[in-house]
Formats: structure tokens, C-alpha cells, sequence
């Protein structure tokens, strides 16, 4: 592992986390949102990621494999059912006074907010202890 590898997955972290957070504020504002551009509810987004793992030629440990961090492949719709509410009022309820309402539940994503924050700290919290050590070790040098 190089001098810099460190920093540059606890980097890549901060970025997933960014995404992920981002997607998270999207989910909840779009919580009451019965009708899109498309005509329908919103549907909930969830960032997915994987291990960023480069190969490495002239290397035999960990099968020729160097862990660099983490990266996005991209933003999925949850696929899970969207919720059916009794509002006959409502200019989206349907004939029996029913509305679909989007599947975001506003308490599950207020959780992933806090892990995705504290995930967040860690990645920060590790790139300000490299900086640390790499600022006594040019002190040590001097």
C-alpha cells in the first residue's frame, strides 16, 4: 500500500456517503409526492456501491488484488410495494378515495441519514489523522 492509499479510500468513502446522503434528502422530500413528471407517485432511490478493487500485476498477496476504496454503480428504484392511503379529497384519490403514496417511510430514512453521517465522520476523522502523521513525520525530518 503506497503512501497516499489511505486518504484516497477514505476520499473515495466520503464521496459514496455524499451520494448516499443526497439520495436519502431526495427520498425525503419526495415522501408526499403522489404525481411526477411521469404521471406517477415517486418511487424511493437507493445508492448502491461495491468494494473499487484494482488489479495488481507483480503483487501475489490477496490474489493479486489492491482494496481501493469504495465506488458508486449507481442509483435503483426500491421495488418494494407503494403504500395505498384513504384520502377521498385528494385530487390523486381514485375511485374507492384511495391514493398512492409514494414508499419512502420518513423514520427509516432518518436513520439511514444518521449512519450515512457517521460513516461520513469516520472517513473524515481518518483523513485528518493521516494528515496528523504526515505533518510529525515532516517534522521529524526536519
Amino acid at each position: 500500500m503506497s503512501t497516499f492509499d489511505s486518504m484516497r479510500i477514505s476520499a473515495s468513502g466520503l464521496s459514496a456517503e455524499r451520494l448516499r446522503m443526497d439520495t436519502i434528502a431526495s427520498n425525503i422530500v419526495n415522501a408526499k409526492t403522489t404525481r411526477g413528471a411521469d404521471g406517477k407517485p415517486y418511487i424511493r432511490k437507493v445508492a448502491v456501491f461495491q468494494s473499487n478493487v484494482q488489479k495488481e500485476l507483480n503483487k501475489t498477496d490477496n490474489k493479486g488484488e489492491k482494496l481501493m476504496g469504495v465506488k458508486a454503480v449507481g442509483i435503483l428504484e426500491d421495488q418494494s410495494d407503494l403504500r395505498k392511503v384513504y384520502e377521498p379529497s385528494h385530487p390523486d384519490a381514485d375511485e374507492q378515495g384511495y391514493v398512492t403514496m409514494p414508499n419512502v417511510n420518513v423514520l427509516n430514512e432518518m436513520a439511514d441519514v444518521i449512519a450515512a453521517s457517521r460513516s461520513y465522520e469516520a472517513n473524515v476523522d481518518t483523513l485528518n489523522a493521516m494528515k496528523s502523521m504526515y505533518s510529525k513525520a515532516l517534522e521529524i525530518g526536519r
